[in-house]
């Protein structure tokens, strides 16, 4: 698993430049595999966890996702940052639980903590915006990512193209109208690499993503935008061998309003996680 260890690596690398670089870092976590994945990157980097972990809450999560909350917090003594999203439509994708809703709200909680980096456990496969995405990635004022041309209109051609960025990573000068930056450490990750490091470190995740009754989660939202797929894997062993085969899309139980490549680069763009 050679390749695995390079991926370590360069992660652990660039949480360790996040860190010297920027003066208040927070991390997002949503309690699903990724971000839990993330928690313990930057264990193995640090010997702790010497960040505020951001949970935006619509109130609206599954009960094992508080059950799990509580237990990763005690196992790994996270200070946690709770902040409550308002449950109402969102003019973008028609959702009232998520979107641009736990975006104010994530906006709420970096003035109030002055944070000028957050930490964002998105991977380049997830969805193709995302695979847009840099390693360190500015927000101005407005919390706008600035990715398109405007030239080519408002949502139009792209300012960077669909690949990552290799080991020659730098933090330069954002310029006077960068609020924060978001990292990303997880960026060259694919969804299967992030369950052989769980399997590999034997890290607690999630109990939804196991199948019961013939149906699991491939990925976690809130009650009202997420719902199970057909799936019999029942460990951490079965999902991996799963993934070699599988053709279903890890965010196929994700509520397509929200997946649709246009609203999703429309919620990107204004800092939607």
């Amino acid at each position: 698993m050679d390749y695995l260890t390079d991926y370590l690596s360069k992660t652990i690398w660039i949480l360790r430049e996040a860190k010297a670089q920027f003066k208040n870092t927070g991390v997002l976590w949503s309690m699903g595999k990724d971000s839990t994945a993330m928690l313990h990157l930057i264990k193995k980097a640090f010997g702790e966890v010497p960040f505020k972990v951001i949970h935006i809450d619509n109130g609206n999560e599954f009960e094992e996702c508080y059950e799990f909350k509580k237990h990763m917090q005690q196992k790994l003594s996270l200070d946690i940052i709770t902040k409550k999203s308002i449950i109402r439509e969102d003019e973008i994708s028609g959702l009232s639980c998520c979107g641009a809703n736990k975006t104010d709200a994530l906006k709420e909680v970096i003035k109030e903590h002055k944070f000028d980096s957050i930490i964002v456990s998105i991977r380049w496969d997830e969805h193709g915006i995302r695979g847009l995405e840099r390693y360190f990635s500015a927000r101005d004022k407005e919390f706008k990512w600035n990715f398109y041309n405007p030239d080519k209109g408002e949502y139009g051609e792209a300012l960077q193209d669909a690949e990552f960025i290799d080991w020659g990573i730098t933090v330069s000068d954002f310029g006077k109208n960068c609020d924060h930056v978001r990292i990303h450490p997880l960026l060259h990750w694919r969804e299967i690499d992030v369950w052989k490091f769980i399997q590999q470190e034997n890290i607690p995740v999630n109990p939804l993503y196991f199948s019961r009754n013939g149906r699991r989660f491939r990925s976690l939202g809130c009650k009202s935008c997420t719902v199970a797929v057909d799936s019999t894997a029942s460990s951490v062993d079965d999902i991996i061998q799963e993934l070699t085969t599988t053709q279903v899309r890890e965010r196929a139980g994700r509520a397509e309003s929200k997946e649709n490549t246009y609203i999703m680069q429309r919620l990107r763009a204004l800092g939607y996680m």
